[in-house]
């Protein structure tokens, strides 16, 4: 799993990640009545350049380019579950250098299991990532990694579609936001 030099570099740096400071929420007022306001908080995006760097660097990744187009229907990798990546990036906060396929393929599978939890093409994930013959020997130290990578993250994995779709407001035309979802099969 973390044969490649930059891999283990990147798990290491995971681990030992501290969060360099904490996130202020945005308040605005909703409506007001008299001498009443009601508000409302709203959290501030965590992704930052970078991690929208890094995300566009992993698509061009040959495993990654493979898994995308083998999943035909959409259903691990359409427009918003991508754009969640790019946010759980920012929630992590490592160096935008340090990012690779293993990052790439937690923050989806974290996606995944938030918005779809569908065992059948979450185990897609794995079979790319580890290989078909060897994921059902890999596939628990992948979990591992996924509970450090959601720690790493704040345990914060609920992303808004407005923020999603903030996300892919940055570079609107690039060929990822155009992958949407039609009626499953």
């Amino acid at each position: 799993l973390a044969s490649h030099p930059r891999s283990s570099e990147a798990v290491s740096e995971l681990k030992s990640w501290n969060k360099r400071e904490q996130r202020r929420n945005i308040w605005t007022i909703d409506h007001i009545e008299g001498t009443k306001l009601r508000m409302n908080k709203r959290r501030r995006p965590s992704y930052r350049p970078e991690d929208q760097e890094a995300f566009y660097r992993l698509l061009e990744d040959p495993v990654i380019q493979s898994f995308l187009e083998a999943d035909i229907f959409l259903k691990v990798s359409d427009k918003y579950l991508l754009s969640m990546v790019v946010e759980y990036f920012g929630r992590v906060g490592l160096p935008g250098h340090l990012y690779n396929r293993i990052h790439f393929f937690l923050a989806l599978y974290i996606a995944s299991d938030m918005e779809e939890d569908n065992p059948t093409s979450k185990r897609s994930i794995f079979q790319f990532l580890l290989g078909r013959e060897h994921w059902p020997d890999l596939y628990k130290e992948f979990l591992k990694l996924k509970v450090e990578f959601f720690h790493a993250m704040g345990h914060r994995a609920w992303v808004t579609p407005e923020l999603c779709e903030e996300i892919q407001a940055q570079n609107p035309h690039h060929w990822v936001w155009s992958r949407v979802r039609q009626c499953a099969p």
